[in-house]
């Protein structure tokens, strides 16, 4: 209800500054106060404003975009015509939704609303609207990839879906992995405890800790920025199941940012230009709310290139090169995870700031994992936990795998005592799905 109230004074007060500016374009009059009442708490709106530290125009800028969402109608006044020419001004900008003859805003009717007829003005409000300026940086607005004019003030202006959610229901859109946006959100039940690494692999991941917790202090309060960058690249390489997606998504819940996983092995796209397209959804998404960019599979696109002998290797090849530029330039901690290492360029594996190692658990971290594995409603007393560490070579998925089965099996039987046969059945149908056996 509060941010209902807000909204309501808001789209009240950018109807007031847009007939003010028209009063004052036509009759050559001085505008009147801007200023209005606005309240700073108990709204999603007004908190959205105050942690983005967004100054007066850009908030006037964001409440016109908002008309086209929340009252169109104060737009309406914008499609009046110049007698003269029995046409639109020019001057107003906007286009009109021929769907329902609407005026839409572009940047051009923002500058009117700031400027009007004055150039220095103009000018300087201009730079608000640049890729780099805040409102497009941190992904508030955002251009209409369709329609993208290369003369900007004719570009729409939009605010973007994650950034109107926030505005009027003070939530995160949630993205759900598509054709058009190939990522998905990686969450998880386990903690750090429950993770059983290597103390090699645990010292070369406190050096991402440390990064995240000190990373702005070394490029702004150290002045770093232009000689180390502000993204990380990290590669965790190892045998399948031995914990790298899995400690992805641990960095994240640590620090409190989203995970998202994109499988390189299912990203070629028949049509040129099209997977480019759809992960640069991903990754402007992942600049403006911070998140982990976790890249499954990745040798399937970053392994050693051969020479182009199709139209097929053409084209990966431009999207290796896109991923390549793409990733260098992206500010966020990226994960590329791999089975090999070897399987890179040297001159790729030179990019990475850290290059992990995740080896498959030797016999004490297995029986770790056999300990930490199962239920504490489990009975284990007809199990030797040692003898099945020492005897089979398993990785931490393979081990839960099995407690999965054995445990489901237990509890068919009516039972929660596990059962030494179950165990080795279970093993032996672990190790048949890698072509082996026990």
């Amino acid at each position: 209800m509060k941010n209902f109230q807000v909204l309501e004074k808001e789209l009240a007060w950018v109807d007031r500054l847009i007939q003010d500016r028209i009063s004052s374009y036509f009759h050559k009059e001085e505008l009147a106060d801007d200023a209005r009442e606005f309240i700073l708490e108990d709204s999603c709106y007004s908190q959205f404003i105050e942690e983005h530290e967004l100054s007066f125009n850009e908030q006037k800028i964001l409440a016109l975009a908002l008309t086209t969402h929340l009252s169109p109608d104060i737009l309406d006044i914008f499609l009046t015509k110049n007698k003269l020419y029995d046409s639109a001004f020019t001057e107003f900008g906007g286009l009109t939704n021929e769907n329902y003859n609407a005026f839409v805003p572009t940047i051009q009717t923002a500058l009117f609303l700031l400027a009007g007829e004055n150039k220095e003005m103009y000018l300087k409000a201009l730079e608000l609207f640049s890729s780099s300026s805040k409102l497009y940086r941190t992904g508030i607005l955002t251009f209409d990839e369709k329609e993208n004019s290369t003369n900007l003030i004719h570009n729409k202006l939009m605010v973007s879906p994650s950034s109107l959610s926030l505005l009027l229901y003070g939530k995160e859109l949630s993205h759900e992995y598509s054709q058009n946006f190939p990522a998905s959100e990686l969450s998880t039940g386990y903690e750090w405890e429950d993770l059983v690494l290597t103390d090699y692999t645990q010292e070369h991941l406190n050096e991402l800790d440390i990064w995240l917790v000190h990373s702005n202090t070394l490029l702004e309060e150290w002045g770093m920025e232009k000689s180390v960058g502000r993204g990380y690249k990290a590669l965790f390489y190892g045998a399948s199941g031995t914990g790298k997606t899995l400690t992805a998504t641990l960095l994240g819940k640590k620090f409190n940012k989203k995970v998202y996983r994109i499988d390189l092995s299912q990203l070629v796209s028949k049509y040129i230009g099209e997977t480019e397209k759809n992960l640069e959804k991903v990754f402007k998404s992942a600049e403006e709310k911070d998140w982990i960019l976790f890249f499954d599979e990745a040798d399937s696109l970053f392994s050693k290139r051969t020479e182009i002998s199709s139209s097929n290797d053409k084209h990966a090849n431009q999207e290796t090169a896109y991923l390549l530029q793409r990733i260098e330039s992206c500010e966020n901690l990226i994960i590329l995870a791999s089975n090999l290492k070897d399987n890179f360029d040297d001159a790729f594996l030179r990019r990475f700031q850290s290059i992990i190692y995740f080896p498959l658990p030797d016999e004490v971290e297995r029986l770790l994992l056999w300990k930490k594995g199962f239920s504490p409603k489990a009975n284990l007393e007809n199990l030797d936990l040692e003898m099945i560490s020492y005897k089979y070579e398993l990785s931490g998925a393979n081990i839960m795998n099995v407690i999965r089965l054995v445990s489901l099996m237990t509890i068919n039987r009516d039972s929660n005592v596990i059962e030494m046969e179950d165990i080795v059945l279970a093993i032996r149908r672990e190790k048949y799905k890698e072509g082996k056996i026990v």
